[in-house]
């Protein structure tokens, strides 16, 4: 058997302390699979005593990430620090530079840097390996950047945050409103304290720009996403997209067009008999569709210490079978640069809902511009009960397009907010039939 293969962890949180207790119990079982021991020989974390479940007995601690990435007791590097930038980067570019492969979990850190740290991890020659940093126990990396090395693909859809699927799915399961649930999902430590980069849809683009670079051969791009996060999804919404028959999740989409990728994150309403609407609570969900293969899905726990420890593990594993693959699927100097397919372009169903003023002429007025951008309406329902409602009130009115161009549909709603007759901002959701 080769020489046992030294490890360095740089963070011992949640997902490194996981790691290092899955390493100790399947021990003999990796090192059979692996063809050589793994041994964590160092550790990095701010502190020490900390009880983690574990012994730190035999193992080197280093204060400083940096220092254990450049330690010659080590032979490749872990890093989950977390965050694009500071110790977690340093640490990073510090092992490659020093000839050692390196895993992470690090997801904003590949958004932001990994077509550099490709670069540099190739004229370096070592491997930077990141199953975990996207629907953490999913084995999504190695499907896009091995599996399906074959196929030409054209759509990667997915759930790819916990938290806004357990708000979605409580939502409708409980008919409590957004912020109840949020409230809940804060308690339970489902959700942040500031939960913001969960709900408004960031975490689920990171995630998307890196596995658009690997599904289409192009630079990461996670600034030129078409974002739309849950906050201003109601349970009018929710009860309405139940009786339409369709249930909303918010999805990462990435696909091929005519004029370039389109990258959008938002809120849609999918079919309640297709796989993606049955993913609930805080699993995740991947579905690709590709020439050779058509239409494939992966679904499981896409957070915690365990699913992610078995992706850090796995990417461990590589690293001591001597795997070298490019970082990005293709070498760095080879991904095209990212065109972006405009957004407006997008055609599809919508759902829209209006607060619309119990007026002569309204209705009419609706349609009519309805009319002007070419839209064929599938259903108008009102939703207030005539018998009992306030005629003083706006009356709830939704809207179900067929296939339209978005720029239509956008067009359509605001010459119909700026003529007066509805009252706050339209609710538009698109529709996939998946």
């Amino acid at each position: 058997m080769a020489e046992p293969l030294r490890l360095g962890i740089a963070g011992l949180g949640t997902v490194g302390a996981a790691v290092v207790k899955m390493l100790n119990a399947n021990r003999g079982q990796i090192a059979e699979r692996c063809g050589r021991e793994i041994v964590v020989t160092t550790v990095s974390a701010r502190d020490r005593n900390k009880d983690r479940g574990f012994s730190l007995n035999g193992m080197a601690f280093l204060q400083d990430p940096v220092a254990l990435a450049q330690s010659p007791d080590v032979d490749a590097v872990v890093e989950l620090i977390g965050g694009a930038d500071g110790p977690a980067l340093d640490a990073t570019t510090a092992a490659i530079a020093a000839g050692r492969p390196v895993v992470t979990a690090n997801k904003a850190m590949i958004a932001e840097h990994g077509n550099r740290l490709a670069g540099l991890a190739e004229d370096a020659g070592v491997g930077l390996f990141f199953e975990a940093a996207v629907a953490g126990g999913i084995p999504i990396i190695k499907a896009l950047r091995e599996s399906l090395a074959g196929n030409r693909i054209s759509h990667v859809i997915g759930i790819l945050n916990g938290t806004c699927n357990y708000i979605l799915t409580r939502m409708e399961d409980e008919e409590k409103p957004f912020d109840v649930i949020l409230k809940d999902a804060q308690d339970l430590g489902y959700a942040e304290a500031d939960p913001t980069f969960d709900i408004g849809g960031h975490d689920t683009a990171h995630k998307l720009a890196i596995m658009t670079s690997l599904a289409f051969g192009t630079e990461i791009t996670a600034d030129d996403i078409y974002l739309e996060g849950i906050e201003q999804i109601t349970l009018e919404d929710i009860h309405a997209a139940g009786d339409l028959g369709f249930r909303i999740k918010l999805l990462g989409v990435a696909q091929r067009t005519e004029s370039g990728i389109e990258q959008r994150v938002h809120p849609t309403m999918v079919p309640k008999n297709s796989p993606i609407a049955r993913v609930s609570g805080v699993t995740n969900a991947v579905a690709i569709e590709s020439d050779a293969l058509g239409q494939a899905m992966l679904i499981g726990p896409g957070a915690g210490g365990d699913a992610t420890a078995s992706s850090v593990v796995s990417d461990i594993c590589d690293i001591a079978r001597g795997a070298m693959l490019p970082t990005l699927a293709r070498p760095a100097k080879a991904l095209e640069p990212y065109v972006r397919a405009q957004m407006r372009a997008h055609e599809g169903g919508y759902y829209i809902r209006l607060n619309v003023e119990d007026r002569p002429g309204a209705f009419a007025h609706i349609a009519e511009r309805m009319a002007e951008q070419h839209i064929s309406l599938q259903s108008i329902v009102q939703k207030r009960d005539p018998k009992t409602a306030d005629p003083e009130t706006p009356v709830p009115v939704i809207l179900i397009t067929h296939k339209v161009m978005e720029a239509a549909v956008r067009a359509a709603v605001e010459k119909i907010e700026s003529d007066g007759y509805v009252t706050g901002p339209a609710q538009v959701i698109r529709i996939e039939s998946l």
